[in-house]
């Protein structure tokens, strides 16, 4: 995959070794993501979905805006040639993906939201060759299928019956539209105007915003409130500085770097992750279940990180 021609001067040392790992970028992005559906569940009795997600990218907006200024000002003939792309970026990845997974989760199960964002890997390979025509080579495949087992071990904590068991309904709707507007969010990155990350993240940030606006209205005319205090304020805090700014940011240069099928996978570390947190953070015991859901999903990133010799040749 042909990278972003727009380079930004990395930083020398360390910083500049960090910028172009993508496999730790990636790794980091899905931890930080991780974070974000524990606080999302701990908090959804005191603050609105749309609520929450308006806050994230306001606050996200507000402490990158000065790191972004001067490379927007610079950026802007440029963002404002590809207005419509930047749009789509915008609306697809802040307001409707965010959107949709927070309302999500008021009406499903922790279980289903996790199960049915299991399906990003497949789906990232299946719109990248929908639309692109970009192929998934057999080893890729077998990562993917191998790190969905992981994910479904995990969620059914080892047991089938809990798989047979689950049912469908309005929420989970939700989170597989929001899971099908990701993986489209991940291919499409290959469009993304060659301007500095922080001008294209400070752009989709203000882009989900606006588009966020009316919909976090019909929720207060509604009479849905957020319930101020110290947990909020934390969670606001977290949320928008982690999950989004940090997390997005080496989200997308670390799909730059790979591209979207190689890193689909890396998407299954989120529940491995939250597990782990849930174990750590809430005290919750350590099953057995967890560390053979944990290999299958490590071996299946660790698949789609190989590459063959014809792949190095070519430069993917």
């Amino acid at each position: 995959m042909t990278g972003n021609p727009h380079r930004p001067t990395a930083p020398a040392g360390l910083l500049a070794r960090f910028w172009t790992a993508p496999y730790l970028l990636l790794i980091l992005a899905t931890l930080f993501w991780a974070g974000n559906a524990l606080v999302g569940r701990a908090v959804r009795d005191i603050i609105p979905p749309l609520t929450l997600s308006l806050l994230r990218w306001s606050g996200a907006f507000i402490v990158l805006l000065p790191f972004a200024y001067s490379h927007l000002k610079r950026d802007l003939p440029v963002l404002r040639a590809n207005w419509l792309v930047m749009l789509m970026f915008g609306v697809l990845s802040i307001a409707l993906f965010n959107g949709l997974l927070y309302t999500g989760v008021h009406y499903t199960t922790a279980t289903n939201a996790v199960l049915i964002q299991a399906a990003t890997s497949p789906l990232v390979a299946l719109f990248a060759f929908l639309l692109f025509r970009e192929t998934v080579s057999p080893r890729q495949l077998a990562a993917v299928a191998l790190s969905a087992v992981g994910v479904l071990i995990i969620v059914s904590q080892g047991k089938a019956q809990v798989l047979l068991h689950l049912k469908v309904g309005f929420g989970d709707l939700l989170i597989l539209a929001a899971v099908m507007i990701w993986a489209l969010y991940t291919v499409m990155l290959r469009l993304r105007p060659a301007v500095h990350p922080l001008s294209f993240l400070s752009c989709i940030f203000a882009v989900g915003v606006v588009t966020l606006i009316p919909f976090v209205a019909n929720e207060f005319a509604h009479g849905q409130r957020l319930v101020w205090g110290a947990p909020a304020l934390a969670a606001i805090g977290y949320v928008a500085i982690f999950p989004s700014l940090l997390a997005y940011l080496l989200y997308n240069r670390g799909v730059e770097l790979i591209g979207a099928p190689r890193a689909g996978p890396f998407n299954n570390f989120v529940p491995l992750f939250g597990a782990v947190m849930a174990v750590v953070l809430l005290g919750e015991p350590l099953r057995g279940y967890h560390l053979l859901g944990g290999l299958f999903v490590v071996g299946g990133v660790a698949g789609a990180m190989l590459r063959t010799r014809k792949e190095k040749e070519a430069g993917a």
